[in-house]
């Protein structure tokens, strides 16, 4: 879904850089389609309605931006209707900055931050003060458990909206959410000290696990490698699935082990030519932030996922790639699930290109036995056997021009960085994919 975001934000010179770095075309799909509106869906208004801040950004008459960071009881900002938010604004430190620039020019950008589940809701649009005598819009916008006087109140009228890129937004948790997070350690705990020595985890039984608008179901399980599960999700219909293309992920629910519900990213390993169904693979890590593991535990063939729709920021550059341009894929350990989609891709399309997989052992590679069977230009680094992927040889060994495509542990991308910059290659031959449990 496109929101309209693209025709705000994607003016000429923002495309001209897209196109000089190679992520144009992971973007173009972005400027229009079936979905091509401003509209809130009910997944947009549950996110706003669920924050306790936000940041919103002004421009004064000078031209200077302004940032300013909004906070308020949980659902302080009001949903009005598809396309309308507002909040009160209550008295601060008196500079009224933000308000002044809105004086001059309405138009608003806002972040809605989801700090545990590393999720962004990007908003544009214009704002309208609500008159003192408009008792009556007044008082939706009033939060009952606040009871300061309102000084003003703001409806902004949205114009464009956008889910933002997961990478690079840290876990932050409140001390509710540090409370939740260890309630079951420490009853845990208490039952050992009782001398309960037989605390087990129980199987699960769940049925049906979030409350995203995409329905799949688990049809598939599969052992990929020592501690790596892939899992086939299909619509219940058995309609095709939203077409996807390489370097895609989508958003699914977990349960955490406090028995509260997260989200977490993963990326579609599975062929993008065929439309029967995803595929993600999950690497277990039980000192994680639980996701993995539980996504581990909970998981069983048949039951429903609701999840979000399908994202791509890590696209593959295929208009390039069919001028001849090589591609370098490079993957460290569980960093394979994207790449796996990319392998297909460039496979049927013919493109020239070559895989470099590290991983500590072949037991613990994911998709080892059909890259090795089908990846003719597929070269393997295990560690246990003494096998070190050296980038700055690879890059170097590389004609002008090729694209490498990364997805690895932090290590590995900033070996990589280290090593581009002192090659002096071009930003757009790097293409980056980072993973987080």
């Amino acid at each position: 879904m496109t929101h309209k975001f693209a025709e705000i934000a994607f003016t000429e010179k923002v495309r001209q850089v897209q196109s000089e770095m190679g992520s144009r075309t992971g973007y173009e799909r972005m400027d229009g389609g079936p979905d091509y509106n401003y509209l809130f869906s009910e997944v947009e208004a549950e996110f706003i309605t669920q924050r306790d801040s936000f940041y919103m950004a002004t421009v004064s008459e000078t031209g200077w931006p302004y940032v300013q960071h909004r906070g308020g009881p949980i659902g302080f900002v009001k949903v009005l209707d598809a396309s309308t938010i507002g909040f009160a604004d209550y008295a601060g430190n008196r500079q009224y900055i933000s308000t002044g620039n809105l004086r001059g020019d309405g138009r608003i950008s806002l972040f809605f931050m989801d700090y545990p589940n590393q999720r962004r809701l990007k908003i544009m649009g214009r704002v309208t003060v609500v008159a003192p005598d408009d008792l009556e819009t007044l008082a939706k916008l009033e939060d009952d458990s606040f009871r300061a006087p309102i000084e003003r109140a703001f409806l902004i009228h949205i114009e464009a909206f956008d889910w933002n890129c997961p990478k690079y937004i840290t876990p932050r948790y409140t001390n509710a959410d540090i409370k939740n997070l260890i309630a079951p350690l420490h009853a845990e705990l208490e039952e050992l000290r009782s001398g309960n020595t037989s605390v087990k985890t129980p199987v699960s039984t769940l049925k049906e696990l979030g409350n995203g608008p995409l329905p799949l179901v688990i049809t598939a399980i599969r052992q990929e490698a020592d501690g790596v599960r892939s899992y086939e999700l299909r619509r219940p219909d058995g309609m095709p699935v939203i077409p996807v293309e390489a370097g895609a992920h989508i958003q699914v629910p977990v349960m955490l082990q406090n028995g509260k519900q997260a989200w977490r990213f993963y990326s579609i390993s599975s062929d993008p030519g065929q439309q029967k169904h995803y595929q993600i693979a999950v690497l277990d890590q039980p000192d994680g932030r639980g996701g993995s593991h539980g996504l581990h535990h909970h998981y069983q063939v048949g039951m429903l996922l609701n999840c979000y729709r399908p994202g791509n920021y890590f696209a593959l550059q295929s208009k390039v790639h069919e001028k001849g341009q090589k591609a370098i894929f490079i993957a460290g350990g569980i960093g394979i699930t994207p790449i796996s989609s990319m392998l297909f891709a460039a496979k049927n399309s013919g493109y020239n290109f070559e895989l470099h997989y590290a991983a500590k052992s072949c037991d613990k590679a994911a998709f080892i036995d059909n890259i090795e069977a089908h990846i003719t230009t597929a070269h393997t680094y295990f560690s246990q056997e003494n096998q070190r992927l050296n980038l700055k040889e690879l890059f170097n060994s590389n004609e002008p021009g090729t694209i490498h495509y990364l997805c690895g542990p932090p290590a590995m991308l900033r070996a990589a960085r280290a090593a581009a910059l002192e090659l002096r290659l071009p930003p757009s031959a790097l293409v980056f994919e980072t993973f987080e449990e």
